[in-house]
């Protein structure tokens, strides 16, 4: 299995928990580092590498935390009850949002983000039990008017090459 390429999708629910962990942490990874450079850049501009590491750390963990606990969650209650449907990603974004509520030391916020999660993650479900894409694939047309190779739209044309007086 490659690190890089792996899906969540890619084995049945309630097996291959480890590259399921892998392919819900890249994402967070990549969603957790990418928050904490805004973060760091624009809100909290901290002084030195230390401080920056710690403001990296701060957000990156439990956003991977946050990753970790919804797919443990969903496979614990696939062996559990041995049923693959909706309510093992509705267990799983509780257990995220419990880690989001240690995270932000609210017991409302973390119930609040599970049911958030939770409904992210009955879509998400229906989306792949049905059939439909959650995100459908946005299509490129070489030909439109938003084509800005198309059309020239400088005020002058571009001169012919080569011509003397």
């Amino acid at each position: 299995m490659s690190l890089v390429k792996a899906n969540y999708y890619d084995s049945p629910e309630g097996t291959d928990l480890f590259g399921k962990m892998v392919a819900t942490n890249k994402y967070a990874l990549a969603a957790g580092l990418g928050w904490s450079s805004f973060e760091v850049l624009m809100i909290s501009r901290p002084k030195g590498v230390v401080p920056s590491l710690a403001r990296y750390v701060y957000f990156t963990g439990p956003f991977m935390g946050i990753a970790s606990a919804f797919t443990v969650g969903a496979y614990a209650a696939n062996k559990l009850r041995g049923k693959d449907d909706t309510w093992n990603y509705a267990v799983g974004a509780f257990a995220a949002g419990g880690v989001y509520g240690a995270w932000r030391r609210n017991v409302v916020s973390g119930l609040v983000a599970g049911l958030f999660f939770s409904i992210a993650g009955l879509v998400k479900k229906n989306s792949i039990d049905k059939g439909w894409e959650f995100f459908p694939e946005v299509k490129q047309h070489g030909i439109s008017a938003l084509n800005p190779n198309r059309y020239d739209y400088t005020l002058t044309a571009e001169r012919e090459k080569g011509w003397t007086k």
